[in-house]
């Protein structure tokens, strides 16, 4: 397995695929990361050479923040928009969608289930 940016990237797939497996990077920067790399993007991941996954790893850590770093930035910006105290802090802070969408339906993901349906029982006859 070749480990870029401490994550292991899986073998038989195309490294343009592959390189996505990185927090931080879709299939846009990832194809830009490997055209700066000078390195096909159909090759599989266990046909590069040791210098080319080299490349690629040289050319993430110089050009792009992902995993940890970029994880942290989010998760200090969130917290930033909760300290003051905004419109988008307050959502985050009672977990509710913070784009717009819709809460008096649809907002299962953020808002959870609150309580099932429950079915009415018949009653048994004698």
């Amino acid at each position: 397995m070749a480990r870029i940016a401490g994550v292991d990237i899986p073998r038989n797939k195309k490294i343009e695929i592959s390189i996505t497996y990185l927090y931080g990077i879709g299939r846009a920067n990832g194809l830009d990361v490997l055209k700066k790399a000078n390195v096909n993007p159909e090759t599989r991941v266990r046909d590069l050479t040791e210098e080319e996954v080299s490349r690629i790893r040289e050319v993430v850590d110089r050009d792009y923040r992902v995993e940890g770093d970029l994880r942290r930035e989010v998760q200090m910006n969130i917290k930033r928009l909760m300290d003051i105290g905004c419109y988008r802090g307050l959502r985050h802070r009672r977990g509710m969608p913070v784009r717009g969408q819709r809460t008096r339906t649809n907002a299962r993901t953020r808002r959870g289930r609150k309580g099932q349906a429950i079915g009415i029982k018949k009653k048994a006859k004698k």
